[in-house]
């Protein structure tokens, strides 16, 4: 190794986090994936946290990496499972206290492939837009079929829209749409999918870790409010292309039927909304998802359609996160 080659590695630009449970072979895959040269910047390390899957996924991880030889990749057996954020949260302090403190940090889901040269494009995006606490890059089907990956935050108009999926209503709620359509250059959006998210540890250092209340989704969603309420901003950078394979790694999106919502689905959403909105909005906004969701089941039902739905959707809406839910 050359002297260049050492003080590159001692400044240490991006630290990997991927969250593990139960999901050894698509962990591999992306690391392999990762391991293509250009992929990611030189100065790079990456930290596994297996979240005590009880399958034996920290050992074929540990054994792929030596058998790979990937040097620059460690991985971290928890004793629990604490979801998202806790797992994330561990590897970004392994990280720090292992390799030393990086310029940046990337949330990688197990269920991606990164495509050549794709996090490296990330990071330099946030090298030149010194602004930028929070980055995303474009997710993709394996085809390149473009996914939805850079959001509004969540609102009471968009609650409805979203749940309606009724053109009209689509129209006149447009400018409040979660997802709205996204221009081929960087842009700033309010908040981008935890799938591949990087952040500047800066901004690591002025909010503090992720919310460990989460147990699984709406994590990045508080993250980017927080981060936007201290004044930084967040961004979709489409030049930087990632596979993400839908739900692999949770089982609850799938192409065909979705799976039923998990109970702590419901109970991120309610936490979000009583967190930054309050509990008033938080009832106005389970009533627009409500009018939402009976608007596309009457539709669906006058026009003879069956509705590819989670199942017992609305049971569980109304049980876990309904307007009438006891406090």
């Amino acid at each position: 190794m050359s002297a260049s080659d050492e003080m590159r590695d001692r400044c240490l630009k991006l630290a990997i986090v991927i969250v593990n449970y139960r999901t050894a072979d698509l962990v591999i895959d992306c690391l392999a994936s990762l391991s293509v040269p250009g992929t990611v910047p030189h100065a790079t390390r990456i930290v596994v946290v297996d979240g005590c899957s009880g399958d034996r996924s920290a050992e074929r991880i540990v054994a792929a990496i030596h058998e790979n030889g990937w040097t620059n990749v460690a991985c971290l057996p928890l004793g629990q499972n604490g979801g998202f954020a806790y797992g994330n949260n561990r590897g970004i302090e392994y990280a720090i206290m292992t390799f030393g403190k990086p310029e940046y940090i990337l949330l990688l889901n197990p269920d991606t492939i990164a495509r050549p040269g794709s996090i490296t494009r990330l990071v330099e995006f946030m090298e030149t837009t010194p602004e930028a606490g929070i980055a995303g890059s474009q997710l993709e089907h394996p085809d390149g079929r473009r996914q939805a990956c850079a959001f509004r935050f969540p609102s009471i108009a968009n609650e409805f829209e979203s749940e309606a999926r009724l053109g009209p209503i689509t129209y006149l709620l447009n400018r409040w749409r979660i997802a709205p359509e996204m221009p081929k250059t960087p842009s700033r959006i309010d908040w981008v999918s935890g799938a591949c998210m990087i952040l500047r540890t800066k901004l690591l250092d002025q909010l503090g870790l992720l919310d460990e209340g989460y147990f699984l989704y709406y994590e990045e969603v508080d993250f980017c409010m927080r981060a936007a309420a201290a004044g930084w901003s967040c961004w979709h950078v489409p030049q930087s292309r990632v596979i993400h394979l839908v739900g692999q790694a949770t089982g609850v999106t799938r192409h065909v039927r979705p799976s039923r919502r998990p109970i702590y689905w419901f109970q991120s959403r309610r936490r979000y909304y009583l967190k930054h909105r309050g509990g008033s909005y938080a009832r106005l906004a389970d009533l627009a998802w409500l009018g939402g969701h009976l608007a596309c089941r009457l539709r669906l039902l006058m026009a003879g359609k069956s509705a590819n739905l989670p199942p017992h959707i609305l049971q569980d809406f109304l049980r876990h996160a309904g307007p009438f839910r006891k406090a």
